[in-house]
C-alpha cells in the first residue's frame, strides 16, 4: 500500500522537527522544506537522536516564504500539507513587516501551491497569538477569540500571526476551490529538543537556567509540550471532523513566570541552583522599558494580567490528551542540559 506524502515547511524548526518525527513513527512519507538545503545533514542527525533513521522516508526541498521558487515542487504529490514555518524574532523587529509580510505572504504561497497541487488538507500552525491579544475577555480564551490586529500598542508577532490566520481563512472561503484548512493554535512551546536551535520559549528557560533572570516580571502564559502540539496536528490532518475549525493548543491554566520558574526547581533540583522565583515589581519594568526594547514588551497591558485559555474543544472534538505543564517545562531543562546547551549554577 502506498503511504500518504505529507509536507513539513521549515523542517529546521523546534515545532517542524517534532511533527515531522511523529509522522515519521506514524509511518508516513515526509518532505519538508529548507531555506538552506545544507541543514539537511542536521536535520537527519537530530530525528536520528530522536530513534528516527528517516532514510528514503524523508525528503528535502528548498523553498523560501519569501520567494515563489520551489512550492509548487515542494507540494507535488502531496496528500497533506503542515505549514508550521513562521518568522519569530528573538527581538523585536524594528518595523512591523519585517514579521508580517513573511507570515502573511508565505501562508498564501505554501496555500496556492497545495490548491495546485490538489492537496486534501493544509493544517496550519498559528498560535494563541492570534487569539489572545489586545481585547480582554472575562473567561478563558477559546477558538471564537481573535487578537485585535490593529489595537494600539500590540507587537508585530501577535499582529503577524493574526493577519497570516485571517489571510488563510480569507483564501480557502475563495480562491481556495475547495481546499480543506484546520488550524492549531498553541500557547508557549516548550518541551525536549531534538537540535541546537532554540526557539523563544526554549531561550526562556535556558536564561533561567543559566542564572541570567535574577528576577521575573509578573506576566502569565500558556505551556503546551511540543511533542502534544504535534501529535494535534496530526490529528487535525486526519480527523474529518477538523476541517474549517480551528484548535487552541495548551495543558491547563495559563502559569506565572513565578510559577514557571518554581516548576524548573521542582522538577530539576540542583540542576536549577541559578534560577530565581523573585518577583520583578511593575514599575522597574516599566523603567526598564524606557531603555530596552525586550522590556518594553514586557512593559504593556500584559504585565501583571491574569488570563488563561481552554483546550476542551481539541479533547473533546479530537480526543486530544496533553501532558501537564510542569512535564513540558522539565523535559525542555533537561534536554538543554543534555546536549550542553546551559551550564548549570550549582549550590
Amino acid at each position: 500500500m502506498t503511504r500518504d506524502l505529507v509536507l513539513v515547511t521549515g523542517g529546521s524548526g523546534f515545532l517542524a522537527g517534532h511533527c515531522i518525527l511523529a509522522l515519521l513513527q506514524a509511518g508516513y512519507d515526509v518532505r519538508t522544506t529548507l531555506r538552506t538545503p545544507a541543514r539537511e545533514a542536521a536535520l537527519r542527525k537530530a530525528l536520528r537522536g530522536a530513534g528516527a533513521d528517516a532514510g528514503d522516508q524523508l525528503q528535502v526541498a528548498a523553498a523560501d516564504l519569501m520567494r515563489d521558487e520551489g512550492w509548487d515542487e515542494a507540494a507535488s504529490g502531496c496528500a497533506y500539507v503542515l505549514h508550521v514555518a513562521s518568522p519569530l524574532a528573538a527581538a523585536a523587529p524594528k518595523h512591523e513587516e519585517e514579521l508580517i509580510r513573511p507570515a502573511r505572504e508565505g501562508t498564501l504561497r505554501v496555500l496556492r501551491a497545495a490548491r495546485r497541487a490538489e492537496v486534501t488538507r493544509v493544517v496550519l500552525t498559528s498560535s494563541f497569538a492570534a487569539i489572545g491579544y489586545g481585547r480582554m475577555v472575562e473567561r478563558p480564551y477559546d477558538e471564537r477569540d481573535w487578537t485585535n490586529p490593529v489595537a494600539p500598542g500590540l507587537a508585530a508577532y501577535p499582529k503577524s500571526k493574526t493577519l497570516a490566520e485571517l489571510a488563510a481563512w480569507d483564501f480557502v472561503d475563495g480562491e481556495g476551490q475547495g481546499l480543506e484548512l484546520a488550524v492549531v493554535n498553541p500557547v508557549g512551546i516548550f518541551g525536549p529538543l531534538l537540535g541546537p536551535d532554540l526557539s523563544a520559549s526554549i531561550l526562556l528557560v535556558k536564561t533561567m537556567l543559566d542564572g541570567r533572570l535574577w528576577a521575573v516580571p509578573r506576566l502569565m502564559f500558556g505551556v503546551v509540550d511540543v511533542r502534544d502540539v504535534a501529535s494535534l496536528h496530526l490529528r487535525a490532518m486526519t480527523d474529518a471532523a477538523a476541517a474549517g475549525e480551528r484548535f487552541l493548543a495548551t495543558a491547563g491554566d495559563f502559569m506565572t513566570m513565578q510559577a514557571i520558574a518554581q516548576a524548573l526547581k521542582d522538577g530539576l533540583g540542583a540542576n536549577a541552583a541559578g534560577v530565581s522565583t523573585r518577583v520583578l515589581p511593575d514599575w522597574l519594568v516599566r523603567l526598564a522599558a524606557r531603555f530596552s526594547a525586550a522590556a518594553r514588551q514586557a512593559a504593556t497591558p500584559e504585565l501583571g494580567r491574569v488570563k488563561t485559555a481552554t483546550s476542551v474543544k481539541a479533547q473533546t472534538m479530537l480526543g486530544w490528551q496533553p501532558r501537564p505543564a510542569q512535564e513540558a517545562l522539565v523535559a525542555t531543562g533537561e534536554s538543554l542540559i543534555r546536549l550542553g546547551l546551559v551550564s548549570p549554577r550549582k549550590p
